[in-house]
């Protein structure tokens, strides 16, 4: 983030220019997050577009290597999850209500799937603090820090009042490296090991949740240290029009001026060459939105369709994929008329051919 950002906020601010104001504040948030600060970055989105989101609070307790998160306890906000992996989060949330030392839980999959989320949403679901592992301070260079600061963590963990907090290791990846693995080297075999140890000793009272894109490289003997694996790779192409869907219909409660079209936007969807994860997905949707002319009903529709079909102007190109003449002149502000008289005009052609 520049001076000028600030600069162009207050400028804009100061001219009520709302369109403006939203966008540059949109780019002071894609700054924090890319810099690892999502909760603020999040936290200004919720502000802009009034998006229910995480809020930075004071904490209970934090440090360099465990930090708490408290956020809006908004039970009603949506976990769009395909029933076989919705079911496995029913379990785990029985499992922590029932405190019977299943506590431990292993989230894999692709980027974007929803694992880091769904933790959250545990969290939220069960009224609990959620602290969350700092990996990139756990993991230091000096031989030996890593694993005292392993050491400490989890006494750190166990430190806590067990009926208020759920603990999340988010891309636990770099302390989970298969010990035999020849690409491995000696020292991270010693971390795995150390990890192992403190994960056995840890308080079975506490809900523990680590999420990996790598579960393939995984050590066996980590892989058995937990209650259950859940696998979030289980997304159809039906999944994903379901829960893009859920997501639309979430954001137009914020959205009031936007105009309802589930069918075009589920056929905008179902046209895409690759539906994104839930992640990316709800990135595209709250995107399109957030730019879209806020007195244009349906200008998110044109902006989505535009993010993710290059043809998307092209008359005879929407029509061979479905769209209807009414849904045309949405999607390209071309009147119906003018559109049936074109796509006539482009069938007495193809048949003087």
């Amino acid at each position: 983030m520049r001076k000028r950002n600030i600069l162009n906020l207050i400028k804009y601010h100061c001219e009520s220019k709302d369109y403006e104001f939203k966008n540059e504040a949109h780019e002071i948030a894609k700054f924090f997050d890319s810099n690892g600060d999502s909760e603020i970055s999040e936290y200004i989105m919720g502000l802009l577009f009034e998006v229910d989101t995480f809020t930075p609070q004071e904490l209970d307790y934090s440090s360099d290597l465990l930090k708490a998160t408290n956020f809006i306890n908004d039970k009603n906000q949506p976990l769009p999850l395909p029933e076989s992996i919705a079911y496995d989060i029913k379990g785990i949330i029985n499992a922590i209500n029932n405190n019977v030392g299943v506590n431990k839980f292993l989230f894999q999959g692709l980027p974007g799937t929803g694992k880091t989320e769904t933790a959250k949403q545990i969290a939220r679901i069960l009224n609990k603090k959620l602290y969350v592992i700092e990996i990139n301070n756990l993991i230091d260079s000096k031989l030996g820090q890593t694993n005292k600061n392993i050491s400490s963590v989890f006494k750190q963990i166990n430190s806590l009042k067990s009926e208020n907090v759920i603990i999340l290791l988010d891309e636990m990846d770099a302390i989970a490296l298969d010990r035999i693995n020849s690409n491995d080297i000696r020292e991270m075999g010693r971390v795995t090991s150390t990890f192992l140890k403190e994960l056995d000793a840890m308080n079975e009272t506490i809900p523990f949740i680590a999420t990996t894109n790598l579960f393939d490289n995984f050590d066996k003997a980590l892989i058995r240290r937990f209650d259950s694996v859940i696998d979030f790779n289980k997304y159809s192409t039906d999944d994903l029009i379901l829960i893009a869907e859920i997501i639309l219909n979430d954001f137009l409660k914020k959205f009031k001026n936007k105009g309802r079209n589930m069918v075009l936007f589920k056929k905008i969807i179902k046209n895409m060459h690759s539906i994104p994860l839930p992640g990316d997905l709800k990135n595209l949707i709250k995107v399109s939105l957030a730019f879209s002319d806020k007195d244009d009903e349906f200008e998110y529709l044109r902006t989505l369709l535009k993010n993710t079909d290059n043809k998307y102007m092209n008359i005879n190109n929407l029509k061979e994929k479905g769209y209807t003449v009414r849904e045309i002149e949405i999607l390209t502000g071309i009147s119906k008329s003018q559109v049936s008289r074109e796509l006539k005009g482009m069938q007495s052609y193809e048949g003087t051919k």
